[in-house]
């Protein structure tokens, strides 16, 4: 487990810019506690300062994941986004859209949002935006 480098930072930066924006400060200088993105492996976890520092003192080789996976780096060098760090995403996002229940399953398994299955988006939502 590593801080991330420059080049990795600016990567992870400016996929999570295509979805909060400007709100990314909100991650790092939370009003609870202070959280900061370590890197294991190739995988990039949303780590508490505290629960890192008490994590110092088990092995590399025994340490399988620490704190929230926020996604990993390819092969070729480009970040791609976990689904699990969806629920502190949704918490900053510009703009949101809502699935029906009946969309959720398809969507889970891999498929694009229907057009039907879209319950509302938010207002002001430019066209491709990428939500």
């Amino acid at each position: 487990m590593r801080p991330l480098t420059e080049e990795e930072t600016k990567t992870l930066f400016e996929k999570l810019a295509k979805y909060i924006g400007k709100n990314i400060t909100y991650l790092i200088d939370r009003p609870d506690e202070p959280y900061c993105f370590r890197l294991h492996g190739n995988k990039v976890y949303y780590v508490s300062e505290a629960v890192m520092k008490k994590a110092i003192c088990v092995g590399r080789d025994q340490l399988l994941s620490l704190g929230t996976c926020f996604g990993k780096y390819t092969k070729s060098g480009k970040f791609r986004l976990n689904i699990t760090a969806l629920d502190y995403l949704a918490q900053y996002t510009k703009y949101k859209v809502w699935v029906k229940p009946n969309g959720e399953m398809p969507f889970l398994y891999g498929n694009h949002v229907a057009k039907a299955h879209v319950g509302r988006i938010t207002e002001d939502t430019p066209e491709h935006q990428g939500v």
